[in-house]
């Protein structure tokens, strides 16, 4: 899911509840998703391969 489905998706009650749901989406997309910029590798297997 992209940024802008998260955004689009929810109809937010509170400015608490759209860092909540974004920082729960931005963990996993920095960290676990595979990146095509990093040959499709997930960053922390980028890291630790340079």
């Amino acid at each position: 899911m992209h940024r802008d489905d998260i955004l689009d998706y929810y109809i937010f009650n509170n400015l608490n509840e759209v860092k909540q749901i974004t920082e729960d989406w931005v963990e996993p997309y920095n960290n676990e998703k595979p990146h095509d910029l990093l040959n499709y590798a997930i960053p922390l297997e980028h890291r630790n391969a340079t």
